[in-house]
């Protein structure tokens, strides 16, 4: 049901498929959806991380700059400039690469950032905009020859409100994945590097993301391994609501364990995470139910 993959990083190769992988989020921002900016600064951002691997994180996703709704502009223009989310990502990369179990993503769509983190020691780029939104960033990822996260996002976080309703999610996500994994090799990025990001949230409305996680397993069809990433998304929110309010942030863990939980029967190799802890235990219990089908 799970097939296995040898994702080749920058340094080193994970094995995919034989249990989930775990890659913890670090959001080193003020203004994070999740956490509200409260591993802003170096120090908490570090003891996070820090904590993050010593509850059984394989990876470490680390961003400076926030993609929630508002937080960029339609036109693209970025909320945050190359130098600053450098300045905020590149001492908590070195630090936490201190620890020699530490494999390190940096979640940009930056080009410059994604050269700097990566010959920082980061082993993975993972980008939400699947490569589309900085003309350089594919070339410099098949030159670093690190790993590479392609996630699909429908429209810019500004534009989502406005977007019109999609008919087939998972046809459309699967089409534009497909298409930006070619475009990927072809600019010289080679397939065992990739690793496909169907984007929850990202462009999709509420009840869009439903059909994604019933039919996460459609997307193997395409030939990469798959990471999902569901936790505190707002969907699960909405879905949570009482009397009228969604449910904040933080009070999803348990919806997004369930979400979680969904993806990895259907097939996810990696799942992305808030909440370490509940989540290396849940995935526990979902590999061996996969093993045992």
């Amino acid at each position: 049901m799970r097939p296995r993959f040898n994702w080749k990083l920058r340094s080193r190769a994970l094995e995919l498929g034989a249990r989930t992988l775990i890659m913890g989020v670090l959001n080193v921002t003020p203004d994070s959806f999740s956490d509200g900016g409260r591993f802003f600064e170096p120090q908490a951002a570090i003891a996070r991380g820090l904590e993050m691997l010593d509850e059984g994180a394989d990876i470490l996703d680390i961003g400076g700059e926030s993609t929630r709704p508002g937080a960029m502009a339609a036109a693209g223009q970025p909320a945050v400039s190359a130098e600053e989310e450098l300045r905020r990502v590149l001492p908590v990369i070195e630090e936490l690469l201190r620890r020699p179990e530490a494999v390190v993503s940096i979640d940009t769509n930056k080009a410059r950032v994604a050269r700097a983190a990566v010959e920082a020691g980061a082993e993975i780029a993972n980008d939400v905009s699947g490569l589309r939104w900085d003309a350089e960033m594919a070339p410099t990822l098949a030159g670093l020859s690190c790993g590479v996260v392609l996630m699909h996002m429908r429209g810019r976080p500004a534009e989502w409100r406005t977007l019109p309703p999609l008919d087939n999610p998972v046809g459309l996500v699967s089409r534009e994945l497909r298409a930006g994994a070619a475009a990927a090799v072809a600019a010289g990025i080679a397939r065992e590097r990739i690793v496909l990001d169907p984007g929850f949230g990202f462009g999709k409305s509420f009840d869009e993301n439903y059909p994604l996680l019933a039919r996460f397993n459609e997307l193997h069809q395409l030939g990469f391994p798959l990471l999902a990433g569901v936790s505190r998304k707002s969907f699960i929110g909405r879905t949570l609501a009482e009397n009228g309010s969604d449910a904040p942030p933080q009070e999803r863990l348990y919806g997004s364990l369930a979400a979680m939980t969904a993806t990895i029967l259907k097939g996810a190799h990696l799942v992305r995470v808030h909440d370490v802890k509940s989540a290396v235990q849940a995935a526990k219990i979902a590999d061996a139910i996969l093993q045992n089908l």
